[in-house]
């Protein structure tokens, strides 16, 4: 708590004296204004002043205290993850960006540390992550607005609360926006390791859906596999074992997928191409290989093939954050009774940049990275 007291005095001077002249008199009486500013504590942040590659201009600083004002809530950070999203801010490519100096991160989750005089229904000790998501988690203390924060339950282990918005709502908000999929349906989808692929897998076997999954040739792909049909994938193959004439003839008893799903692009797109049914649609979120989507012209004029985009900042940005909200406490309630799960590997955020290298690619392919405050 930091107080600051103002004092106005008027004076009239009588100078018939030097007494007088040096020590004025005081006729009017004194104004006495006080009053008390709620301060956050200081923070520890992942700072960056320009953008690049983000393990050349990031660094760790000490942030001074900041103002809570009446409706805002300083909330002590308890996790946060690096997705790929916050490693293209950093880098300058995002069409989204704070303004420059920033804070980086974008989603997480902490605990109420203080609230402003004007709030109500948060109070410390409370859990909340940020609804929706917005810049600067990577810091031991952040003040919003109340609005920002969404409030769960204690059962809820704190690294899934971190890490649900981006990735399982992605996977969600796809399953429902596109098509109206019914049990005994079908997806295809590359990229299944990812935490949007693992998410896809598990919710569709909950509706009955089935999941055809298309995954990288590489070392440890057999593991990957039985990992994924534990989660429930129907089938899953990696890329090489679909360069057949025909891709549909390994369906088996599964269905010609109505609905598919792309963050690779490439080659890993043109597959999932191949596997949809007439009048399927492909969507795609993500273009890992950094490679264009190519469409055949048989695919448009014979297949009557569509192809959309999602993006997951634009349908968060349409005023729709208490529809957000409740679509998250359903994935909660599904994480708390088991049936929602993806790996993660939680890293101290003394060693944040250890984890950013993971999150970069140079140690290989690793689990999602979150920071652990």
């Amino acid at each position: 708590m930091a107080c600051a007291r103002f004092i106005t005095l008027k004076a009239i001077h009588d100078t018939s004296t030097l007494t007088h002249v040096l020590r004025p008199r005081i006729r009017s009486s004194v104004i006495i204004r006080a009053f008390s500013a709620l301060m956050s504590p200081p923070s520890k942040a992942v700072f960056y002043e320009n953008h690049g590659p983000p393990d050349s201009v990031t660094k760790i600083i000490e942030l001074p205290p900041v103002e809570i004002k009446a409706n805002d809530v300083c909330v002590k950070m308890l996790a946060s993850p690096i997705n790929p999203s916050d490693i293209n801010r950093i880098e300058g490519v995002y069409p989204v960006r704070p303004p420059l100096p920033a804070v980086g991160g974008y989603e997480g989750v902490g605990e109420v540390h203080s609230i402003g005089s004007a709030v109500q229904g948060l109070s410390p000790g409370d859990l909340v992550m940020a609804s929706p998501p917005s810049p600067g988690t990577w810091q031991t203390h952040v003040v919003k607005d109340k609005s920002f924060w969404h409030k769960f339950d204690r059962g809820t282990p704190v690294e899934y609360a971190a890490t649900v918005t981006i990735n399982p709502l992605t996977a969600l908000r796809m399953m429902e926006d596109y098509m109206d999929l019914k049990s005994g349906d079908a997806i295809v989808q590359n990229g299944a390791t990812s935490m949007v692929g693992q998410c896809v897998i598990q919710l569709a076997k909950l509706r009955g859906i089935h999941t055809i999954n298309i995954i990288r040739d590489r070392s440890g792909s057999d593991e990957a596999k039985e990992k994924l049909k534990k989660l429930g994938a129907d089938q899953v193959y990696t890329e090489s074992q679909l360069d057949v004439k025909n891709v549909k003839s390994l369906l088996g008893n599964v269905p010609e997928p109505a609905l598919g799903f792309n963050c690779v692009g490439g080659n890993a797109a043109s597959l999932v191409l191949k596997f949809l049914r007439q009048g399927g649609t492909m969507v795609t979120y993500g273009g890992m290989a950094k490679k264009p989507v190519t469409v055949s012209t048989s695919s448009f004029i014979f297949k009557e093939l569509s192809l959309k985009g999602f993006w997951l900042q634009k349908w968060l940005s349409s005023g729709k954050t208490e529809a957000c909200r409740e679509m998250l406490d359903y994935l909660l309630d599904l994480i708390r009774e088991g049936k929602l799960k993806y790996d993660m590997e939680l890293t101290p955020f003394s060693e944040f940049h250890t984890a950013l290298d993971k999150a970069l690619g140079k140690h290989g392919s690793q689990p999602k990275q979150v920071i652990k405050f």
